[in-house]
């Protein structure tokens, strides 16, 4: 059994990627994975770059925000799953500063190994929509060390002004992740 940390980068709390994060967890859960979700609604900072965590070993990071609390359902995780909207080309705001701050619990550079998957929704069903944010996303996971496990690039999504809509084979293919995990 996995202990899975899925974390939503969207500010729309019934929207795409809610679904399609929905859709993965209900797949992990089917095949007897623990999950933890987690949307980063609140208040979250992107990394000041101040090194305070870098004082000495166990040093916190000096914000006080949302990540306090993530920072240990992290700690209890094995696999991490990122959802995101498409935004510019990449990752949101939010799901990029979470990553961001990730840097507060390396210890001389190195991090707890993890694996990890990338869930994104985006309107526009170009074929090349998404290689900027996977490609960022698979780079710093490597750097990391993190093992890439597959994701689902869900384009042609509707309703940022109006109602909502995921195409139904993107939530299939991601509930099949979720269960294939």
């Amino acid at each position: 059994m996995r202990h899975i940390l899925l974390v939503s980068g969207s500010g729309a709390a019934r929207g795409n990627t809610a679904a399609l994060a929905a859709a993965f967890a209900d797949g992990a859960r089917s095949a007897g994975h623990a999950v933890e979700s987690s949307v980063l609604d609140g208040e979250l900072n992107g990394c000041l770059g101040c090194g305070a965590c870098r004082r000495g070993a166990g040093s916190p990071c000096v914000q006080r925000d949302m990540m306090d609390g993530l920072y240990p359902a992290f700690g209890r995780c094995d696999t991490l799953v990122l959802a995101s909207p498409l935004y510019f080309w990449g990752l949101s705001a939010r799901a990029k500063a979470f990553v961001e701050r990730l840097y507060a619990i390396s210890v001389e550079d190195r991090y707890p190994p993890r694996d990890c998957a990338l869930l994104m929704t985006g309107g526009t069903d170009e074929f090349w929509a998404f290689d900027k944010a996977e490609g960022y996303f698979r780079f710093f996971t490597a750097a990391l060390g993190w093992k890439f496990l597959g994701g689902v690039f869900a384009g042609g999504c509707t309703g940022c002004e109006g109602e909502r809509g995921i195409d139904g084979r993107y939530l299939e293919s991601a509930r099949a992740l979720g269960a294939g995990i």
